[in-house]
């Protein structure tokens, strides 16, 4: 397969294709290829008028509209660098989002901040930069430049999400994202003619990298949707496969989840899902219910279980690191919770195992870069042999160069921070090694208690989320749940205690909002355990084994 440049797509855009995005009355508005490069070179004069120097941030405050594609490939033309930050979101705390943006933004410290219609109304940031607003004036029919651009070095600076501390910024070079741009398009055999649909937001490494880069610079037609149009209707991202022809995608397992609550089986009436080739699921450790409930709901309109492709990634590996085969249904594997310790073989649950002790979990692929390598390593960092716990380190062209002004990644040996063991070749992964108690030699993740949680029939679709740590000097795990108690409360501190050995439960309920959650879902352990041990969480202790109200 030819080897695509970023900008490459820029000489000779297709008029025949292009992106089409969809408005609030639910009609699309298309937007072709050449429009799309005019709109991007016209960014980069402005960015020049602006005296925006090679090599410096441009910070891109945009939701996922034409906007935003203009401002990253326009940033790059003029070689600066892109550096996508999260709009303003749907019933998000204005004073919580203004705090977040201008964080990142002291890190960042870009050139300019280019803004559109979502921040209209917030007020310009906190920071020094000049604020440029692209939604004022869209051009129309723009010509390229006439000198030759190359693309700048770094390519990109893309923020990780946040669930286990600050947000940290990852700097990307073009020879990085070029690469995991090919992976990803060998993995999923995309030619011109494979549209994709997304609803995943552009600042997001999978929205951004795999729904977004991807099939822009392959020259395929794409179909986006914001994300709060997939949340009121999930039904309108399917209509995206089975009466639009898109064939390819990318989506967390809670939005799988979310696809299964909404979306009764009468509403797919009419919908030809037989040409969906490929769901690229990651993010989050894979609850394998989600998958096949997913393939159920979707398998009468010709939808076929190969089309899940489980994967890992990562924004410090750029995006993707591993994934499932094209056209290779997901495999799974039973072990048994109590016996995963680090440099331990994992052992398969035997018949009889207890449910709370079973754990189901879903292999997430082989390396996609030609010269990718995943190793498992033990606390010395010393590697251990498959079938072992232990942390993933993976290695290839796509590391990532280091987080913006720190040390630079060892791209031959990247330590994750995540948990997994390797058997026969497939990464299975645990979870994050900073949301996790040592007991007794045992790892406990808080993915294996919300998996507990998700076994009460009252929780399975409330998305609860478990802290893990140390209160007062006692091992504590607490259990954040939206909604009101009731009896589940009971049943939910007993499954967490049988998980758990002599660790401390707690559970808080308190209204919707009540998590803290990144740009694309994931729970903010780690700030939301910070606030609970300093009583500012939120919400009210329920119930549990210990004597603490903090909240």
């Amino acid at each position: 397969m030819t080897a695509r440049g970023l900008l490459d797509w820029l000489d000779a855009p297709d008029p025949d294709r292009g992106i089409r995005f969809l408005r609030p009355d639910g009609t699309w508005m298309r937007h072709p290829y050449p429009e799309l490069a005019g709109a991007a070179h016209a960014v980069a004069r402005r960015l020049r008028a602006a005296g925006v120097r090679p090599g410096r941030a441009v910070a891109l405050v945009l939701g996922s509209g034409p906007e935003f594609v203009a401002a990253f490939f326009g940033a790059l033309l003029c070689g600066a660098v892109p550096a996508p930050l999260a709009p303003p979101a749907t019933f998000q705390d204005d004073a919580a989002y203004r705090d977040g943006l201008t964080a990142r933004l002291a890190v960042l410290r870009p050139a300019v901040i280019l803004t559109g219609a979502e921040t209209a109304g917030l007020g310009p940031p906190t920071t020094a930069a000049p604020v440029l607003d692209l939604a004022a004036a869209w051009p129309d029919g723009c010509a390229a430049d006439a000198a030759p651009v190359g693309t700048p070095a770094t390519a990109l600076v893309q923020f990780t999400s946040g669930s286990s501390g600050p947000a940290r910024a990852v700097v990307v070079s073009a020879r990085a994202l070029e690469a995991n741009l090919a992976a990803v398009r060998q993995w999923l055999r995309m030619g011109p003619d494979d549209p994709t649909a997304t609803w995943l937001p552009f600042h997001h490494d999978m929205g951004l990298v795999g729904c977004l880069l991807t099939p822009v610079t392959t020259g395929a037609d794409l179909w986006v949707l914001r994300p709060e149009d997939f949340v009121r209707s999930p039904l309108a991202w399917l209509r995206c496969f089975g009466e639009h022809g898109a064939r390819l995608t990318a989506a967390p397992a809670f939005g799988l989840a979310h696809v299964l609550r909404r979306v009764r089986p009468e509403a797919l009436a009419g919908l030809d899902l037989g040409r969906w080739r490929a769901v690229i699921t990651g993010a989050e450790r894979i609850d394998p219910a989600i998958l096949s409930g997913f393939v159920e709901l979707l398998a009468p309109h010709g939808f076929r279980a190969a089309s899940m492709l489980p994967a890992y990634g990562l924004a410090e590996a750029t995006l993707a690191v591993t994934g499932v085969p094209l056209a290779e249904e997901p495999t799974t594997l039973r072990v048994d919770r109590s016996a995963l310790r680090t440099g331990e073989p994992v052992r398969p649950a035997a018949p009889g195992t207890p449910p709370d002790l079973r754990l189901e979990l879903v292999g997430c692929g082989s390396p996609l870069l030609p010269d990718g390598r995943i190793r498992i390593v033990d606390h010395r960092g010393e590697e251990l042999p498959p079938g072992r716990v232990g942390e993933i380190v993976c290695a290839g062209s796509s590391i990532a160069d280091g987080y913006l002004g720190a040390a630079a990644f060892d791209p031959t040996g990247l330590r994750t921070g995540d948990s997994g063991f390797l058997h026969e070749g497939r990464l299975y992964v645990l979870g994050r090694l900073g949301d996790s108690l040592k007991q007794r030699a045992r790892t406990v993740f808080a993915e294996d208690l919300e998996a507990v949680l998700a076994g009460v029939a009252e929780l399975r679709h409330r998305r609860p989320a478990v802290l893990l740590g140390a209160l007062d000097g006692v091992d504590t795990a607490v259990a954040v749940v939206e909604g009101r108690e009731g009896a589940w409360v009971a049943t939910a501190v007993e499954r967490l205690r049988r998980g758990l050995d002599g660790a401390a439960v707690v559970v808080v309920a308190g209204p919707s909002g009540l998590i803290r959650r990144t740009s694309s879902g994931k729970p903010r352990r780690r700030p939301m355990w910070e606030a609970f041990a300093a009583g500012t969480l939120g919400g009210r202790v329920v119930g549990g084994t210990a004597g603490t109200r903090r909240a």
